[in-house]
């Protein structure tokens, strides 16, 4: 199977956004992940609901802050013709739940979440979970 069959469309902000908006964002499409693209649409960056408790509310920071001063330069992705074990790979690998889809361009078009593949295979999601939230370091692939 691949990626784009079990991906779910993107909602991104630009890095230029405040906070406030990313998480108006989050509140109106019901969604605790926001990939931040550049002007080109290619992802440099994610906000998480937890980045805002944690970056913006428990720092004191104002809500006009933009998203760059915040989020997370971590940008793990796949393309959208790749198999779905390759987004699962990286998961396991890079220990996060969620993996952003580009197209060969690397402009970003959805967003893979442990959700989707745990939907996928039972079996596969659990192990899966249990590399991502390990404290052990990251298996070797």
């Amino acid at each position: 199977m691949r990626v784009e069959e079990v991906m779910s469309e993107a909602t991104a902000c630009r890095e230029t956004d405040s906070v406030r908006d990313c998480a108006r964002l989050m509140r109106d499409q019901d969604i605790g992940f926001v990939p931040i693209c550049d002007a080109k649409g290619a992802p440099v960056g994610a906000v998480t609901d937890r980045d805002l408790a944690i970056r913006v509310l428990a720092d004191g920071r104002p809500l006009d802050v933009g998203v760059s001063a915040v989020m997370s330069r971590d940008v793990i992705a796949c393309k959208a013709g790749d198999d779905v074990q390759k987004a699962t790979d990286l998961m396991r690998h890079e220990r996060v739940s969620r993996v952003m889809v580009c197209d060969a361009q690397g402009k970003l078009l959805g967003v893979i979440a442990f959700q989707d593949l745990a939907e996928e295979s039972e079996e596969e999601a659990g192990e899966t979970l249990q590399e991502v939230k390990s404290d052990g370091p990251p298996p070797l692939h």
